[in-house]
């Protein structure tokens, strides 16, 4: 299989603002064919769940479900999901709503998630970018999302798609339980008005993004850090960094960061603080302050406007546009594609460790690296 390329990743990036153009109101009008009313006003608890890059837009959506169409929602992994939570479902008032993702269609453990509520007499919706497969054929219903120019690299447009279906379905839940209609068409307004943020923040950060790649690319680790839905996109963006770089990368919600992190070496780790306008912002602000003073590298991924991170930052990845909180993840994690992208030509390594199907120690021109030799080079260096 030929191995993937860094630059597949900067492609699928610049196509972003297009497939928010041109699949946000098709899937708007899906999903009301999907979700009637009648079902919509009387569904119970949502639970969003899926794997990886699945199920970091689950945490990414969490606000929308809860805040827009009121109603109680909980985000888990599909493990945790068909094994621990699946077999005690509420079976009344009112029927829950399992809503799972995989964009690939076939994933082993969402498969078994969307059964396992089904036996538990839960309505079953799945998100998906494959027509075909075990996972719409497992579901009580199926929202596709048919992207053109498929390419096979870590999920980025995949997972804009999956995290563009869960916040319409916000959305639809909202609609049909009579939060105000003007309002509904308002919110739809507000994510027709989002490619255009798109453009003007990746034109905003690429270059920056290359510049804070070569800043980061000698620690062995990077921590991406965002509260309410950035926690989503906090967990999205350290994915990126591994599976583009094969950098270890976390991401942690900004409190926990504050409780754990904040004593882990290396003492110049980057730390990125992911802090759209929103509640927990003053919180990120206190964060960049107490990493800044410990001599970590800190960037910013904040409102253009922003000075309360940022000012506070080694480096900032500015975001262009006005959103509200829930809709946010939309944009803010336009910057991990390019960064990680660039993190991966800056270390010389291809995405999703393809140099093990690239021949790799048998002239296929990836070398496997050990953790003896990424902490040898760098104390070397340090020397």
């Amino acid at each position: 299989m030929e191995p993937i390329r860094p630059e597949v990743m900067i492609r699928q990036a610049e196509s972003l603002a297009s497939d928010l153009r041109e699949q946000t109101e098709g899937a708007s009008e899906r999903i009301r064919e999907l979700l009637p009313v009648r079902e919509c006003a009387s569904a119970g608890p949502v639970y969003l769940t899926g794997d990886g890059d699945s199920y970091h837009a689950a945490c990414a959506a969490e606000m929308a479900f809860e805040s827009l169409a009121g109603v109680a929602c909980e985000p888990v992994s599909a493990l945790r999901f068909a094994e621990y939570a699946a077999p005690w479902l509420p079976s009344a008032p009112a029927r829950p709503l399992v809503i799972a993702i995989s964009a690939s269609g076939r994933t082993p453990r969402v498969v078994q998630a969307i059964e396992a509520a089904r036996r538990q007499g839960a309505l079953t919706v799945a998100i998906t970018s494959t027509s075909d497969g075990p996972v719409t054929r497992a579901a009580d219903r199926c929202l596709v999302f048919d992207l053109a120019r498929p390419e096979r690299s870590p999920g980025i447009r995949t997972y804009q798609a999956s995290l563009l279906g869960l916040l319409l379905m916000a959305i639809r839940l909202a609609e049909a339980r009579d939060r105000g209609e003007p309002r509904d068409r308002a919110l739809r307004q507000e994510l027709a008005a989002l490619p255009a943020m798109v453009e003007a923040t990746a034109s905003a950060i690429k270059d920056r993004c290359r510049a804070v790649a070569d800043m980061a690319a000698d620690s062995p680790v990077l921590i991406m850090t965002g509260s309410g839905p950035s926690y989503g996109t906090a967990l999205f963006s350290a994915a990126k960094m591994t599976e583009a770089a094969g950098v270890f990368a976390a991401g942690q919600d900004v409190e926990e960061w504050c409780h754990v992190e904040t004593n882990a070496y290396p003492e110049d780790m980057p730390v990125f603080v992911i802090a759209p306008p929103g509640r927990s912002h003053w919180r990120a602000a206190e964060l960049a302050a107490e990493a800044r003073r410990q001599g970590r590298l800190v960037v910013a991924v904040t409102d253009a406007a922003d000075t309360g991170v940022a000012a506070r930052a080694s480096a900032h990845l500015p975001v262009h546009g006005q959103v509200r909180e829930e809709f946010s993840p939309l944009l803010y994690h336009v910057f991990a594609s390019y960064l990680a992208s660039y993190l991966a030509g800056r270390l010389r390594r291809r995405p999703l460790l393809s140099w093990r199907s690239a021949g790799a120690g048998r002239g296929g021109g990836v070398t496997p690296i050990s953790a003896y030799s990424l902490i040898s080079d760098r104390l070397t260096r340090e020397r």
